[in-house]
């Protein structure tokens, strides 16, 4: 239908439209309150608090500015005095292609305008078909509506009832009484998305480190949520095969625990994280929203990690890792990229490391780097089978340091089973965990250390 032009006449108010048998008695000021609760796995819960005037008895209540990707069948109303009798999302948006195909087997009216002379000539077509192109009948001849040269447009008397020019999301409620009251529109929609990255600034001679954090909120629902309460869940939920029975469950825990001042709480044993002020999210928007600063002690450390039983022919190089506790706050899944300050004062990125969900009083590990001037050189030097499922090893691991100062490496070998046991070794050992020990080898300036030890892998 290129070279057409559509005239629309009709109707289409914004916000809430308040519908009774005899039509529409009112758009009252929306009064809008809403709190957003944004997960990490492309969904979030939307909560619509309104104060409406709602006549007595069955009455439509239109919602035109609810999330295009709302998931229908989570939607909840609740309102002092008002049953819900049924709910329709309608999300057939009006467009020129749109009126076209609805006016299948109705008459609409083109107006021809003459190039030379500005001459419009109207004429009654009745549509026939839509498909490929735009069939009319034009009295006692067919037409096809095509760009020939000529402008065109054309005319539809109305809008038809079930095209919107948004989203639209009705609910039939039967009022007990009519008069003001508050109401509440909750709903699931996918389409909002939010991830967690960190700047930290690291202060090598002070041996401390500055940690700010920034949400990034993303917005592609098709709708803008404007001046929301604004809450984050860290951790990955677990969805039912139902949507709504999965949506029951998370709206009774939200209005439970997500209500309290602080900027971090817990529930359900997901970290839930609230946005210091609310904020507009524009559809198609990326915004970033300061939500941590952090300031904690820190040093500078080398490590190795060895998975398994290994010998090298060459020096490896050690890790370089920035150590910190973060205190009392958790922080949830994201990268942390490091900076420290060069000789005249200028931060410069060092580099980055991503770290999971971190719950707090957690000692942090940042790599930023490999060191070039302190390497590690491991050697199996037995290898003795115990039985069927234990191995004695005795490995010896060669750290050199060409740095004019002496240095610390952690030695981390993994590979011991939960009865795993050190026979002997050079340098007392601790357990990271389960399967991981650990040994802080200290290095002198321009010399180097051997470790050996003598494990049993267990099983």
């Amino acid at each position: 239908m290129r070279g057409s032009a559509f005239c629309v006449v009709g109707f289409l108010a914004a916000g809430v439209v308040v519908a009774a048998a005899a039509g529409v008695v009112g758009t009252p000021p929306p009064n809008q309150q809403l709190a957003i609760t944004v997960y990490n796995n492309n969904l979030a819960l939307v909560q619509d608090a309104r104060r409406l005037e709602v006549p007595a008895g069955r009455t439509r209540l239109e919602f035109k500015d609810v999330s295009a990707s709302i998931r229908p069948e989570t939607v909840a109303l609740s309102g002092k005095g008002l049953t819900v009798v049924e709910q329709n999302f309608d999300y057939d948006l009006l467009t020129p292609a749109k009126m076209m195909e609805k006016a299948v087997g109705h008459q609409i009216q083109i107006i021809r305008t003459n190039p030379a002379t500005g001459a419009q000539t109207p004429e009654t077509a009745t549509v026939l078909s839509v498909n490929d192109g735009v069939v009319l009948k034009v009295g006692n001849r067919i037409e096809v509506l095509r760009d020939d040269g000529i402008p065109t447009r054309v005319v539809f008397s109305s809008i038809p009832e079930n095209l919107r020019a948004e989203p639209t999301l009705s609910v039939t409620v039967d009022a007990a009484g009519g008069g003001a009251r508050d109401v509440t529109l909750s709903y699931l929609t996918t389409g909002l998305g939010w991830k967690a990255d960190y700047v930290a600034l690291f202060d090598e001679k002070q041996g401390t480190v500055g940690v700010n954090g920034w949400i990034t909120l993303t917005n592609n629902s098709g709708t803008s949520f404007r001046d929301a309460k604004t809450q984050l869940i860290a951790g990955d939920i677990n969805l039912a095969n139902s949507s709504y029975d999965y949506y029951q469950r998370q709206q009774s825990a939200v209005r439970s625990g997500g209500t309290g001042t602080s900027s971090q709480t817990a529930i359900a044993d997901y970290d839930i994280f609230t946005l210091p002020e609310r904020v507009t999210i524009a559809q198609n928007q990326t915004k970033q929203v300061a939500f941590l600063d952090l300031h904690a002690k820190a040093d500078k450390a080398y490590e190795y990690r060895a998975q398994g039983f290994d010998s090298s022919d060459q020096p490896l190089h050690a890790e370089v890792v920035l150590k910190f506790n973060n205190t009392n706050r958790p922080l949830p899944t994201g990268i942390v990229r490091v900076y420290m300050r060069d000789t005249d004062g200028d931060p410069k990125f060092v580099g980055e490391d991503a770290i999971d969900q971190t719950p707090a009083g957690s000692d942090l590990g940042i790599k930023i780097g490999e060191a070039f001037d302190v390497t590690v050189q491991p050697t199996v030097v037995t290898n003795d089978r115990i039985d069927r499922w234990q191995t004695r090893y005795a490995m010896a691991y060669r750290v050199h340091n060409a740095l004019s100062h002496p240095v610390t490496v952690d030695i981390r070998q993994g590979g011991i089973w939960r009865n795993g046991k050190v026979e002997v070794e050079s340098i007392p050992s601790k357990r990271v965990d389960a399967h991981t020990l650990a040994w802080s080898v200290p290095v002198p300036a321009n010399g180097e250390t051997v470790l050996t030890f003598t494990v049993d892998t267990g099983y």
